[in-house]
């Protein structure tokens, strides 16, 4: 087993209903399943708790934590509930975020870019913040945030781009920043993949059926013309997680069928 004898927290373990399944919930799966103990934390204690019972069902070991990443007090407490819990955290992987009600800039709700920017951009910092600290003290550790390709590539609303942007560039501080004390923070660009999140928001808004929308993202991807799913970045999530990713700190890593290559097409 990969991550054998490892804590991990992940924040967004749950997911809204759906046909396929998340990144979160699948992340979380995996750590649990590669043998380490898992915090699941989500807002939403129903959704994740079928991502509990999953885990379950198949021999691992995790316990659910309700928090919201937009209160500092709730950041802090994810941290301390995981040390009383299971006495250490080796992973923290980061991955709750949002582009409802993003639009292009001219047309941008202040107020909506304000939501969008505190959960998806200092939310982040302030679970990195308290669970740093005792990476520190422990002199080893491993964040892993999750961005998206829209923070390289080209996208058509300005919010989600720029707080995935920002990401990018504070996982590089972290990297930095902690280094000499054992901490690695690499972040996660995913593509297009299909789930929940991406295919039923995008089906409702365009009140058109679920396939009509996974074909037209399947064609825009060059490897195989199809989307990935939550398992392929889960599967890259488990490899920095694990020992075998002991020299890697501060990369970004799209895991995306070569969109984000795909210059030039």
């Amino acid at each position: 087993m990969r991550l054998k004898d490892k804590v991990a927290i992940v924040v967004g373990a749950g997911q809204q209903p759906g046909e396929t399944i998340g990144n979160g919930r699948a992340t979380a799966f995996r750590f649990a399943q590669e043998g380490a103990k898992v915090l699941l934390v989500d807002k939403n204690r129903d959704w994740v708790a079928d991502t509990s019972r999953m885990i379950e069902e198949k021999g691992g070991i995790c316990k659910i934590l309700t928090a919201d990443i937009t209160e500092e007090s709730n950041c802090k407490n994810i941290a301390q509930d995981c040390l009383t819990n299971f006495g250490k955290i080796d992973i923290l992987h980061n991955n709750v975020g949002r582009s409802e009600g993003d639009n292009e800039t001219q047309a941008m709700d202040a107020s909506i870019w304000d939501q969008l920017m505190e959960m998806n951009v200092k939310g982040m910092f302030m679970t990195c913040k308290h669970v740093l600290p005792i990476m520190r003290n422990q002199k080893e550790g491993v964040i892993i945030n999750i961005s998206s390709i829209a923070s390289i590539c080209s996208h058509n609303s300005i919010t989600y781009k720029t707080g995935k942007g920002a990401v990018n560039t504070m996982t590089h501080h972290l990297a930095m920043e902690n280094a000499a004390y054992g901490v690695r923070a690499n972040v996660i660009l995913p593509g297009l993949m299909d789930t929940p999140m991406a295919i039923e928001r995008r089906a409702r808004e365009q009140k058109i059926d679920r396939d009509e929308v996974r074909r037209g993202r399947d064609a825009r991807v060059p490897l195989l013309r199809r989307m990935g799913t939550a398992w392929d970045v889960a599967n890259a999530a488990v490899f920095l997680a694990s020992d075998e990713a002991n020299y890697i700190t501060g990369i970004i890593m799209p895991v995306d069928g070569g969109l984000s290559s795909n210059i030039g097409q």
